[in-house]
């Protein structure tokens, strides 16, 4: 981390999740055991479809590779079930680096998102005060469609949440970027990532 000289950066964090949700250290030297271990336990008492059991662990080692590479730090996926249904949802967390000599003031980036706001996009920014800081919330609702991108109507939407929080004695972000495609649900699944996002401490 790129340390300030007023504070002393936190050795690490510390997040509450609900029961359900899978962790995968994005790190290349554990991901692909996690990753692993979520397959087995997806498809545990399943032994007639490789294929698909390949596919899903190619798929999420993809994605994990992608992550880490952007600035992920660890991936959390949602196995919460309602009913015979899996509640899709997944938790990335980044640390994403200011190249800047002092903090940026998260009044100020709070501004700068609310300003570059993608019109495709529903935004919502907000400055919020929790236990473990001032953090930038940006809300989206985006649809992702081909069909879309042709003019056409319907398509997929997607509704993600970020926190940004400032890491105390460095001009560093932790990012927390929550994401869920169901719409309908939507202001629900938003409360209980605020709720994670508001979980968060830093650890000596």
């Amino acid at each position: 981390m790129t340390r300030t000289e007023k504070t002393a950066p936190p050795a690490d964090y510390r997040l509450l999740l609900p029961e359900g949700w899978f962790r995968i250290l994005l790190d290349p030297e554990q991901r692909d055991g996690a990753v692993d271990a979520l397959v087995e336990r997806q498809f545990h008492g399943i032994d007639n479809a490789p294929h698909l059991k390949e596919e899903l662990r190619a798929d999420l080692r993809h994605r994990a590779a992608k992550a880490y590479r952007g600035g992920g730090i660890e991936l959390y996926l949602s196995l919460q079930e309602a009913g015979p249904f899996t509640i899709p949802a997944s938790l990335l967390v980044s640390l994403a680096p200011l190249r800047r000599t002092e903090p940026l003031p998260p009044h100020a980036l709070a501004e700068a998102f609310a300003q570059d706001a993608d019109p495709a996009a529903a935004t919502e920014v907000s400055v919020e005060e929790l236990a473990a800081g001032t953090a930038v919330r940006v809300r989206r609702t985006m649809r992702q469609t081909e069909g879309e991108r042709e003019g056409e109507d319907g398509g997929h939407v997607s509704v993600s949440v970020e926190y940004h929080m400032p890491v105390p004695g460095t001009t560093e972000y932790l990012l927390l970027t929550f994401s869920t495609p169901l719409e309908p649900i939507a202001d629900a699944m938003a409360g209980l990532f605020d709720a994670i996002a508001s979980s968060l401490t830093w650890t000596e």
